[in-house]
């Protein structure tokens, strides 16, 4: 937290660094158990902590997609949602929870609830970019927000 990245310098810094040049970001895993993958869990746990220095992932748009075979897919996606809710980035939602179902990708193409969420999810997100771009250029910046006050709840 010190340095404001990943005291491991891979991937994650590497990504953090490239933030700082987008508007948002979009995080994807296959369900696993009713969750994210160790994988993609590992990388956020790293990116959300080491980033919240330098506030790089503050006022960004994200959103989450998972897919599964069939179960499990809203306790993944609620999961990777909550990397977004605490590191103050806005969440994008569509017209259902974010998920596709299959067990092959010729298995999710027949899934046209979950393929016309995800056509849902990348026009809201494209649409609030540009939400937020007009509103740049009319001014309107995002809201500084006061520095996170830790409370430890043992006396």
């Amino acid at each position: 937290m010190k340095l404001g990245r990943c005291v491991f310098n891979d991937i994650v810094n590497e990504a953090a660094a490239k933030l700082a040049d987008c508007g948002g970001l979009i995080v994807g895993s296959p369900v696993y158990y009713a969750g994210p993958t160790g994988i993609v869990t590992s990388f956020l746990d790293r990116l959300t902590f080491s980033c919240t220095k330098d506030k790089a992932l503050q006022g960004k748009l994200a959103a989450a997609v998972v897919s599964c075979r069939r179960g499990g897919a809203t306790a993944a996606f609620d999961r990777l949602n909550k990397y977004f809710q605490m590191s103050n980035m806005t969440v994008v939602g569509s017209q259902y929870w974010n998920q596709v179902h299959g067990f092959t990708p010729d298995d999710v193409r027949k899934d046209l609830e979950g393929l016309q969420t995800m056509r849902t999810l990348a026009r809201n997100m494209a649409w609030l970019l540009k939400c937020i771009e007009a509103g740049r250029q009319a001014g309107i910046e995002f809201p500084e927000h006061e520095p996170v006050t830790m409370t430890n709840f043992i006396d």
